[in-house]
């Protein structure tokens, strides 16, 4: 049980301690949709089960740990924002990042806006998530070549975690891999963050909901219900 400032040493102390050679560690989060999908379907909770480290990606888990857990979270550790704090570490500490995932615009636009933003952190490449076959497969022996210390995996659940149990073996010079969603898409500034009051209110979901109606109001109206019943049944 971690706070964000924690996560971020976190992932930059187990990148600087990966074994050249071995698996990376694999870094995910969960919030509701993933308690969600986990509940329905056994193989996600399977890929979701091999993590290392799954941070707390949702206010409403550190409500529920407060009121139903003998041990609470100390504070939402959502990976738009701990990509900053991971950023300005890696800032200090020469650590280098590697980012995949999004379309290919989103993905060259959130690029971009880092570099600008942490000059001194050190990008060493950059790729969309739509990669199949021969393309697939150079572009893993590329990343492994060049070698990063954290690869930022961007291509929704439960891709990225398909991606980790499939590919993680062939990236052994990867320090830790850290599945996050939409990341992308919010540091290219396509999509807006709710107001911190927002946030820290619970409601960021409902933002979302308001923001990308089409797409989301139905995913949270089915998964929303099975979340909230797993976390009642099964919290301790």
């Amino acid at each position: 049980m971690i706070d964000r400032q924690d996560a971020a040493h976190l992932m930059v102390a187990a990148a600087r301690g990966h074994l050249s050679g071995s698996r990376p560690y694999y870094f995910t989060s969960a919030n509701g949709d993933v308690i969600a999908q986990t509940r329905v379907n056994a193989e996600t909770a399977g890929l979701f089960r091999e993590a290392d480290q799954i941070f707390a990606d949702g206010q409403p888990l550190v409500f529920a740990s407060r009121l139903l857990c003998r041990v609470q979270l100390p504070e939402r550790v959502a990976t738009t924002d701990l990509f900053h704090d991971v950023a300005r570490l890696a800032e200090r500490e020469g650590t280098t990042f590697y980012l995949l995932g999004s379309t290919e615009a989103e993905n060259r636009s959130a690029v971009a806006g880092m570099r600008a933003r942490y000059p001194g952190l050190r990008i060493v490449g950059n790729c969309h998530g739509y990669l199949a076959g021969e393309a697939l497969e150079k572009k893993l022996d590329e990343i492994n070549a060049l070698a990063p210390d954290i690869l930022w995996l961007g291509l929704g659940v439960p891709r990225e975690q398909i991606f980790v149990r499939d590919f993680a073996s062939r990236l052994s010079n990867v320090g830790v891999i850290k599945t996050s969603g939409g990341l992308f898409d919010h540091l290219a500034g396509k999509v807006r963050r709710a107001p911190l009051w927002v946030q820290r209110a619970g409601f960021e979901w409902l933002w979302r909901v308001l923001m990308e109606p089409r797409r989301l109001f139905w995913r949270y109206f089915t998964t929303s219900p099975q979340a909230i019943y797993a976390i009642l049944r099964y919290s301790k």
